[in-house]
């Protein structure tokens, strides 16, 4: 009977024995799934060089606004700057205040921004 071999992040790599996964699971390479006593899948454990496995913070990017607590306790909605730092004033660098003003006004306006030079 044949047993998926998934990596340490579940990314499938291959369908093997039982016999070898018996084997992984002796060397200490590999963790046995069993379900009502069949093996059901073998996944390898992480290993000190493995890379960490993705995770949903590294498709999303950046956050560019965070909840900010007030003095009064309530909590509002604070732009983070592009450039980092802690400015109120220039969140974005100078070479971006064009392509800003062309965002917003196609925003104002209703219709989708013709950004040039990017």
């Amino acid at each position: 009977m044949s047993v998926p071999l998934y990596s340490s992040d579940l990314a499938l790599l291959d369908v093997i024995s039982e016999k070898r996964a018996l084997r992984l699971e002796d060397c200490g390479l590999a963790k046995v799934v069993r379900h009502k006593g069949h093996i059901n899948r073998v996944v390898f454990y992480r290993r000190p060089g493995d890379p960490m496995p993705p995770t949903a913070r590294d498709y999303l990017g950046k956050a560019y606004s965070f909840e900010q607590p007030l003095a009064d306790g309530h909590h509002c909605w604070k732009l983070r700057p592009l450039q980092g730092g802690r400015s109120d004033s220039t969140l974005a660098p100078p070479e971006m205040s064009g392509i800003f003003q062309s965002v917003l006004r196609g925003c104002m306006t209703g219709q989708a921004p013709a950004i040039r030079g990017t």
